[in-house]
């Protein structure tokens, strides 16, 4: 059970408790599990129960315990115990894996992972000016719309209901990719950026960090299949060489930060959420949060003879710095930690739970993204599963002399679907996907 179906779990208690006439309350909009508390315990918990006590009329405690029982008797938990003033601490079963089940949900749809019937039998009418950037957006909307089941239909007349901002001058010369990059990523509000730093092959530029991460999760597939070894879901141990400090670089400047994760389920079936980095995005709704860098070191796989005898591709240059002292920072809770269990030789899996997150957030942001008629929120959650995956990209392969392992199929299966999701998200975006770059 991955936290986004344990989301739609508890929020489907709460619906069924609610139809039974044990709870007299309208059933909430969303339902948001985190790491347990001070006092808290089990994999994940959640305040629902005290957020609904009031509008119920009852004690926090005994909307909990109504609450417990119906989830008690779901597949995949273990046990649900109770504390302090009302929390739900909600232990999973411990053979579901719920990274295993992500990682295998995405290799079974492909590029249709995150699509659904949502707005299966709706038409969308979009009447747009004759404008180059509400065009460009109109096209987009049309293909996320079709994901969700739906169909949208571009008209230009009077009443306009989709006006983003005009480019301030013809995006053609910037090429197809490019172009459309540069009309999609803002907000509608936001003017776009019509210069040549779409082009930048640096990591400040956010098109080259979503096409960069694709094309080096192709190189490790190739380079996996030259040493003999292909993916296979399974547990993803946490002997990674990624700390909490330093720094990790595409070609160019910068560093790149992660931080924390939420999971939030919509009522009407959008699922996930996450935070990452300067952002959180919950139901539909971003929210800019200004945050101090928190950047990722690695160690370089291997001696430089190992890396020179072996058959696989050169890695692309990468950026290294000493570590830097940790800096401290709100972030946001963390409920994909449990994902991976810890051993004492081993860091914090700081390079994982980001990734998770984006990976189960994914059907949620085109949900989201389909009814508000909104691409950026595609073109900024690609940015933010690019950023993820590029850490860990360089924990896939054996380094040295080591062999091939279940653990480094597992960690490929997971890079791999990283890639599906964004070869499948730029695709709806209308945007090329390179397997070199």
């Amino acid at each position: 059970m991955t936290p986004v179906e344990l989301s739609r779990t508890v929020l489907s208690a709460v619906r069924r408790a609610v139809e039974a006439g044990e709870l007299v309350v309208a059933v909430p909009e969303r339902v948001v599990v985190g790491e347990p508390g001070a006092g808290g315990c089990g994999d994940f918990a959640t305040n629902v129960a005290l957020r609904l006590a009031r509008p119920a009329g009852l004690p926090p405690l005994k909307v909990a315990e109504v609450l417990r029982a119906y989830l008690l008797e779901c597949p995949g938990i273990r046990d649900v115990v109770v504390t302090g003033p009302g929390f739900l601490n909600i232990s999973l079963a411990r053979e579901a894996d719920p990274a295993v089940a992500l990682v295998r949900e995405i290799r079974e749809r492909g590029s249709a992972y995150g699509h659904s019937d949502l707005l299966a039998g709706q038409v969308v009418v979009l009447r747009v000016p004759y404008e180059v950037r509400a065009e460009v957006v109109a096209d987009a909307v049309v293909r996320i719309v079709a994901s969700q089941g739906g169909r949208a239909e571009v008209e230009h007349g009077e009443p306009v209901n989709l006006r983003p901002v005009p480019a301030p001058e013809d995006p053609a010369p910037l090429g197809a990719d490019a172009a459309q990059w540069a009309l999609l990523h803002p907000a509608p509000h936001d003017r776009p950026r019509i210069t040549a730093d779409h082009l930048a092959q640096r990591e400040s530029n956010p098109l080259f960090r979503v096409r960069y991460a694709h094309a080096r999760v192709r190189s490790v597939v190739r380079n996996a299949g030259r040493l003999g070894f292909a993916a296979e879901p399974g547990p993803i141990d946490t002997h990674i060489d990624i700390r909490e400090s330093g720094a990790v670089g595409v070609p160019g400047a910068g560093s790149v930060g992660i931080h924390g994760s939420e999971a939030v389920v919509d009522s009407d079936g959008g699922s996930g959420a996450l935070g990452v980095r300067g952002s959180r995005t919950v139901a539909g709704e971003d929210r800019d949060r200004d945050r101090e860098s928190e950047p990722l070191s690695l160690r370089e796989p291997g001696p430089a003879a190992a890396r020179e005898s072996s058959p696989v591709e050169a890695p692309a240059p990468t950026q290294l710095h000493e570590p830097a002292p940790a800096q401290p920072h709100n972030a946001l809770p963390t409920p994909l930690a449990p994902l991976v269990q810890a051993t004492p030789s081993a860091s914090p899996p700081t390079a994982l739970t980001p990734l998770l997150a984006a990976l189960s957030a994914h059907p949620r942001i085109l949900a989201a993204a389909a009814r508000h008629r909104a691409p950026d929120r595609l073109a900024r959650h690609l940015v933010t599963l690019a950023d993820a995956v590029l850490p860990f990209l360089y924990t896939v392969l054996p380094c040295g002399e080591e062999k091939p392992s279940a653990a480094h199929r597992a960690r490929l299966a997971l890079a791999e679907a990283a890639g599906t999701v964004l070869a499948g998200g730029l695709s709806l975006l209308g945007i090329d996907a390179p397997e070199h770059l």
